[in-house]
């Protein structure tokens, strides 16, 4: 089924989950989404629970995560997660040119690599995809780690690490030690790691 998270978006048969962010409340649009054609709405605040088509769950975010890591180990795909400062991006769309030559692939949207992006590019995976190229961006230490216990990886990449985000990161050494939680969860869980040899920082590590 379709995962949808706007109800500007909505398509038929859809399953709508109703996020929250700091100026809007997903739930408040959950009896929209139903109207336009979602098969279900899945909400978090009893109140919206409005027919046998709307689910309520403890945490929307949560379940939307949790599903895709299901949705994920379901299915046959090997999964390429990749970070770092700069480049992801671009660097995304050209492993997934040349992968796709070989193998049936899917890749992250945009840079829809967050804590909600991961998790619907995930749930993007067909049942005859092959390689998933999956985009992480953080600015705070442990969010990669977050995202690799949702993805899973089985292949990691880091293009460099930069000076962004370095108050998140609390500076440069933060920069290092977040990207590096996508290597640290690769190696400790018997994966691969794509090493940049061009970067002196990533031969320390």
């Amino acid at each position: 089924s379709i995962i949808c998270t706007d109800t500007r978006k909505i398509e038929e048969n859809c399953m709508f989950f109703a996020l929250k962010g700091p100026n809007f409340n997903g739930n408040a649009f959950a009896k929209d989404a139903l109207q336009k054609g979602a098969s279900y709405a899945i909400v978090d605040e009893e109140e919206y629970r409005t027919s046998e088509k709307t689910i309520l769950v403890n945490d929307v975010l949560h379940t939307l995560q949790e599903l895709s890591t299901f949705h994920r180990n379901q299915n046959k795909a090997k999964v390429i997660s990749l970070t770092g400062s700069n480049g992801k991006t671009t660097t995304k769309e050209l492993i997934n040119a040349v992968i796709s030559k070989k193998y049936r692939t899917i890749a992250t949207q945009g840079n829809l690599n967050n804590h909600i992006g991961v998790p619907l590019t995930l749930l993007s995976i067909k049942a005859d995809t092959e390689m998933a190229i999956v985009e992480m961006g953080a600015n705070h230490k442990r969010e990669i780690a977050h995202l690799c216990q949702i993805a899973q990886p089985d292949f990691g990449y880091i293009t460099n690490f930069g000076k962004a985000h370095l108050e998140g990161f609390g500076g440069v050494e933060g920069v290092i030690q977040g990207k590096s939680e996508l290597y640290d969860y690769l190696t400790s869980h018997g994966k691969y790691v794509f090493m940049n040899a061009d970067d002196p920082i990533q031969q320390d590590k």
